[in-house]
This record gives C-alpha cells, sequence and structure tokens, in this order.
C-alpha cells in the first residue's frame, strides 16, 4: 500500500506587520500605482499581502500562504499589511488613516488574530532599531498590541 502526501499551504507566521504606503494624504496612490512601484523596484509584483486604500477596501496583493516582500529579513514569518497615505500634505510623516481605512485595518487584524493567534502586530519601524522610517506613522504596538 502507497502512503499519500498531503500538501498543506502553510508556513509559520509570527508577525503581522503594519505599513504605509508613504504617500501623501492628498494625493491618490490606488492599487494599480503600488504595483507599478514595487515592479519598478524589481519585484514580481506587490511585496504586500493586503492593501488598504482610503475608502476603507481591503485589497488581497498576494496569498498569506506566500512569503511576502516587505520587511526584510522577517519575511519569511510575517504577513504584510499596508495602508494607502502616511505622509501629510506637506510631505511629512503623519497617521493618516481614514476611519473606513482604521475599521477596516481592525477587522482584518481581527481575522488574521484568528488565524494566527500566537502573532504579534507590529508597526514596520518597530520590527528593529536599525530600521530608520516612521512607517507605518502611528504606534501599531500600543493600538493593536492586546487585540485577540
Amino acid at each position: 500500500m502507497k502512503a499519500t502526501c498531503y500538501y498543506q499551504n502553510y508556513r509559520e507566521v509570527n508577525l503581522l506587520v503594519i505599513h504605509c504606503s508613504a504617500t501623501a494624504c492628498n494625493r491618490d496612490f490606488p492599487l494599480s500605482s503600488l504595483r507599478a512601484a514595487h515592479k519598478a523596484r524589481g519585484f514580481a509584483d506587490i511585496g504586500y499581502h493586503f492593501y488598504i486604500t482610503r475608502d476603507g477596501e481591503i485589497h488581497t496583493c498576494r496569498p498569506v500562504h506566500q512569503i511576502g516582500a516587505h520587511a526584510a529579513g522577517w519575511n519569511d514569518k510575517s504577513i504584510g499589511i499596508c495602508y494607502e497615505g502616511g505622509l501629510d500634505e506637506y510631505g511629512k510623516p503623519a497617521d493618516t488613516r481614514t476611519s473606513a481605512q482604521k475599521c477596516a485595518l481592525m477587522d482584518l487584524l481581527r481575522q488574521l488574530k484568528r488565524d494566527y493567534p500566537k502573532a504579534t502586530i507590529t508597526g514596520h519601524y518597530q520590527l528593529s532599531k536599525f530600521i530608520h522610517k516612521a512607517c507605518p506613522c502611528f504606534d501599531a504596538k500600543k493600538e493593536y498590541g492586546q487585540l485577540k
């Protein structure tokens, strides 16, 4: 009798990393622009797993079982979530999330925490003291750290 091996599309995820697109709050940066920007950087496609536009729509960019390209050194064990914005009208880092984005992000994080209960929620800049950027322009650990 031959043994059957079942392949699972599973990988260990212990981080949910929140990013911003680092674009001005008064300028649209739709999914097509994000894709073009990532391809221009040499990526095969968008490096995040999810992108939340200002209207609160959650766009799935790559399957969660696939390794992302959003946080060098942490991609293999993380899921990347990006929201449109992160810069004020003068180009300075700011929490520019709309109410719709905040609601969508909360809903998405709740679902991901159900799927990956041991995963820690963090902002991109909070991954390491060697990351010198403001992304996602708010304290994700403080805001979502107790989310179950």
